[in-house]
């Protein structure tokens, strides 16, 4: 959402950061200095440019262009490549002839020819195969233009060539972005993998299937991965070769448009899951020594290189590679209507170290092994994002606790709405690989999931696609392992399939309640999706079998995927009715490590927890926030919800005058063992 700017004139050096953390009054030169370089760059492009939102119209000039020279209409290709010798057009449209259609350079580097109608509209039209010759110091290659806004892939070779996309009627949009109502509630989801059959699912596929459901289940924001083209579908999306391009094996630009505008019908905000911290290694179809150079869009030599993820790095103080990002995120936005985006990888991009070291103070975050012109960019970036669309939301992904990371620019942050609270994920993996359940301490998990900076957002996660993929574990595996293919059946009975069902609900609906300002479910974990995700590979003879998702499973009313289904679909319906995320009031009401029992409230609500794994407590008395009765809104162990039903549906609690937990008034209430319920004041708004 839009932010406030700050208006402390003593604080309009960057250095506002301060007035809700005192703890960084020693390190405000650090922060006037963040400022000053991100201040630098953006007036570098305002003088220039005349503006940053012009800036960002990059791909209005760079790639394919409808225009007019000399008062002719045609088509411009403009491309940069600095170290090139020469750039020859061609394509399906002069025979694949790399010497016809010579390009032109301007003294920036930037080479430009023009194909007027006259001579051309029969032949270079929507739909035609195109690329770009390209001779260097280095071997001449035919390279896929950097702006490309379709890259098809040949069945027989599988190299990827351009295509040029210029449908002769655009797209009609038929629907408004909605309103969000309540906190942010996201769905990630994989577009490819979201079928039964085994298959590469398309944009059509998700569409009439998927967002349906999504919609259902009370999500009010979908997060789509994998779709900026890239030539290695078991990258999960991650490894980009061309990025203005929709990932054409999943269909079109409309077809993806289209999901879009229906997904604002049903409700939905859509996010794009944005690669902007590194580019596939690849040559031919990427963007890896375009110009002959190593060191055109990357950092020459080895500090261009990712040393974990086999990539490049971009070098963000070059004028042109800050153009193409900063266009990029105005692309998506604009020509796709997306409402925001998580950007991937952010942890990588601020550090020279690429996060791989501990952080022991803020020293690391503000003094040592920056990358200044990483963290620059994502401030221009967030700026620009804003102003493009106030309503738009960004997240980050970074594990490392950056200072500022989601406050405004101008208090000296890094302007983003939301960070991702990857801690979360990490700490029930941990608990559930290394303690038994009669070990779990209760202070430490109401510790873990609160700990965050107050002032800035964050995004509560169980587990994303991260855990669910293969070598690791879901929460439901970690929890019914092998179990799962035998006894999810209604008719069974399994201790470990109950367990794991109490707890998969357990651990959800507190990470709900406490871990953040927003949440987030990965494509099928609402219902515990039963394997991991294996991605068509060698090694595993190029099968889809672990890479789709079994609705069949949550829709088959003999098995119990429905039943955490539903669970979770009444657990989103507490946000809005109760303000649930959006609320600060978090509060600790009672810690009892001997019985195993957590209680808090946060906004209205009252969440009573009981992870003893067989203690139940029949008059269990705790104090309550308000003078008056609560009653039942959600309980795990609802047989609606796979549970034993021990408390009934509609349950209220008179309070009582009688003081306990420093409250003046308390309740006494029924905790069966392994289950948690929620509470509400009974005058409060009914869902």
């Amino acid at each position: 959402m839009p932010k406030s700017e700050n208006n402390n004139p003593k604080r309009d050096d960057g250095t506002g950061l301060i007035d809700t953390d005192p703890w960084l009054e020693p390190y405000a030169e650090a922060l006037r200095h963040r400022n000053k370089t991100y201040r630098t760059k953006l007036k570098a492009i305002e003088a220039a440019e005349g503006s940053l939102e012009a800036f960002g119209r990059g791909y209005e000039f760079f790639g394919f262009n409808r225009g007019e020279h000399d008062g002719e209409p045609g088509v411009f290709y403009r491309e940069w490549a600095p170290g090139a010798s020469a750039l020859f057009l061609t394509g399906d449209f002069n025979g694949w002839d790399r010497k016809s259609h010579p390009m032109t350079r301007s003294e920036y580097g930037v080479w430009h020819i023009f194909l007027p109608d006259r001579e051309y509209a029969d032949r270079f039209k929507h739909g035609g195969l195109v690329k770009v010759h390209v001779e260097s110091i280095a071997e001449p290659l035919d390279r896929i233009p950097a702006y490309i806004r379709r890259s098809v892939q040949d069945p027989q070779t599988a190299s990827f060539t351009g295509q040029y996309w210029q449908p002769d009627t655009p797209f009609e949009w038929k629907h408004t972005v909605p309103k969000l109502d309540g906190g942010l509630r996201i769905y990630e989801a994989h577009v490819g993998m979201s079928s039964e059959d085994e298959r590469v699912a398309t944009f059509e596929d998700f569409t009439r299937d998927v967002l349906p459901r999504i919609a259902k289940y009370g999500y009010n924001a979908i997060q789509l991965m994998a779709i900026q083209e890239h030539p290695y579908y078991g990258s999960f999306g991650y490894h980009v070769s061309n990025f203005y391009a929709v990932s054409s094996r999943f269909g079109t630009p409309e077809d993806l448009k289209r999901l879009i505008d229906t997904a604002h019908g049903l409700g939905l905000r859509v996010l794009l899951d944005l690669v902007h911290s590194h580019s596939v290694k690849n040559v031919h179809d990427g963007l890896n020594a375009f110009d002959g150079t190593d060191h055109q869009y990357f950092h020459a030599g080895g500090k261009g290189e990712h040393p974990d993820w086999d990539s490049l790095l971009f070098d963000y103080n070059k004028w042109e590679v800050q153009r193409f990002l900063l266009s990029n995120v105005r692309f998506w936005l604009e020509e796709y209507h997306f409402d925001g985006f998580r950007f991937d990888g952010v942890t990588s991009m601020m550090y020279l170290h690429h996060g791989n070291k501990a952080f022991g103070s803020y020293d690391d975050y503000l003094i040592h092994d920056l990358d200044e012109d990483a963290i620059a960019y994502l401030q221009l970036a967030n700026k620009l994002a804003h102003d493009v669309n106030p309503d738009v939301i960004t997240i980050a992904e970074d594990v490392s606790g950056m200072v500022g990371l989601s406050r405004p620019v101008s208090e000296g942050g890094l302007g983003f709405d939301y960070r991702l609270a990857m801690g979360i994920p990490d700490y029930w993996i941990k608990l559930l690989k290394h303690s038994r359940d009669e070990d779990w301490q209760m202070g430490e998990i109401y510790h873990t999931l609160t700990n965050r900076r107050r002032s800035e957002k964050h995004v509560a996660y169980a587990e994303s696609h991260d855990q669910a993929l293969v070598g690791d574990k879901t929460l439901a595996f970690w929890l019914m392992d092998a179990a799962m293919y035998w006894h999810m059946d209604r008719a069974s009975e399994n201790p470990v399939i109950d367990r794991g069902i109490a707890l998969h609900k357990m651990i959800r609906l507190i990470t709900f309640a406490l871990g953040g300002e927003a949440y987030l479910n990965f494509m099928g974990n609402e219902f515990g999706h039963p394997e991991w995700v294996d991605f068509p590979r060698e090694g595993n003879g190029n099968s889809f079998k672990h890479c789709r998702r079994q609705w069949s499973l949550v829709d088959h009313d003999a098995l119990r995927y429905q039943f955490l289904a539903a669970f979770d679909k009444a657990m989103q319906g507490l946000d809005e009715p109760f303000g649930l995320l959006a609320s600060d009031l978090i509060e600790q009401l009672n810690v009892d490590e001997a019985q195993k029992v957590l209680i808090f409230r946060r906004g209205p609500l009252v969440f009573a927890f009981n992870f003893h794994p067989n203690q139940s407590y029949e008059h269990y008395r705790f104090g309550i926030p308000d003078p008056t009765n609560y009653r039942l809104v959600l309980n795990t162990d609802a047989v609606a919800f796979g549970g034993f039903g021990r408390v009934p549906d509609d349950q209220v609690y008179p309070k009582q005058i009688q003081t306990y937990h420093s409250r003046l008034q308390s309740v006494q209430a029924y905790l069966p063992a392994r289950s948690a319920q929620v509470l509400a004041p009974v005058d409060s708004k009914k869902r």
